[in-house]
């Protein structure tokens, strides 16, 4: 279906008419390099590329037919290219937005999609919580094997919820802006609403007819201290109840570890992981108060 009939003002016009991009058996040497420039304009959230960043074996294994794209996009998502772009300077519930938007074309669509991610990244590992999008049905059924992955959200179609359509554009905001260039840095886009399980409004990406949009960031999310400190909290923010297990406690001997329990809210999830990953502990469970 016709993305809508507003495209020229919300800024999706480059994606209204393009069909799926396809890398099929009797490629030419333009087509592969036109679906290598097209994965790392999605994944790399329309990023500069510089020469000297290309993953030039994954690349050489794609044009020689060893690879498809789904596995070129999995060696991409997976490299220090991406991990410096995107994880290593954001928050974890951005991380999650961005990997939803650049592997699946789409944003989250509830809290308990992030709540699942967080988890099996603290389980398992960064390469184990990218797997799980790629090897994922939705995946499969949306690109297959050699399809390049494009914005779905845009798009009414089977299986995807009417809420991701606002919520793509908090994601998205114009063909020519980069994901690491946006106005609100590297701070959640989604976390308020998620929590609220509530819709936003379709804001127009920068630089449209309508001139330039900016939605601020919100005010008193994050907290300062966690729950019963001297901290506060959006008065309609959800909370939840962190088990932590092995961390080194305060105090002598500097060895000694323990086990803790805590409540935050999810705004301060991802610097709390931090915290415990680097006191050498364990998330053992997190669960919504």
């Amino acid at each position: 279906m016709a993305i809508t009939t507003a495209a020229s003002r919300l800024g999706t016009e480059a994606f209204s008419d393009n069909a799926p991009l396809e890398l099929r058996p009797n490629a030419t040497k333009e087509d592969i390099e036109q679906v290598i420039t097209a994965v790392y304009r999605q994944l790399l959230g329309n990023d500069y590329l510089m020469k000297s960043e290309r993953l030039t074996s994954a690349e050489s294994i794609l044009r020689d037919g060893k690879s498809t794209v789904q596995e070129f996009v999995r060696q991409v998502a997976k490299s220090e290219l991406y991990k410096s772009k995107f994880f290593y300077n954001s928050f974890q519930t951005r991380v999650i937005e961005l990997n939803y938007k650049h592997l699946l074309g789409r944003a989250p669509y509830d809290e308990s999609e992030v709540v699942y991610h967080l988890d099996l990244y603290q389980t398992k590992g960064y390469e184990a919580d990218i797997d799980s999008y790629i090897d994922s049905p939705e995946y499969q059924s949306s690109f297959g094997d050699n399809i390049v992955p494009f914005y779905r959200g845009f798009k009414t179609q089977t299986g995807q919820k009417t809420v991701g359509f606002s919520r793509i554009f908090q994601l998205y905001r114009g063909y020519a802006n980069s994901d690491t260039s946006q106005l609100r840095g590297n701070s959640s886009r989604l976390a308020v609403e998620l929590g609220r399980n509530s819709a936003s409004v379709v804001v127009p990406p920068s630089g449209g007819p309508s001139g330039f949009s900016y939605v601020a960031p919100e005010k008193g999310v994050t907290p300062n201290s966690t729950f019963g400190g001297a901290g506060t909290f959006g008065q309609e923010g959800r909370l939840y109840r962190i088990e932590v297990a092995g961390v080194f406690g305060a105090g002598y001997p500097s060895t000694r570890r323990v086990n803790q329990a805590v409540i935050l809210p999810y705004e301060g999830l991802s610097a709390y992981f931090q915290r415990v990953v680097k006191q050498g502990g364990k998330i053992a469970s997190v669960k919504p108060l």
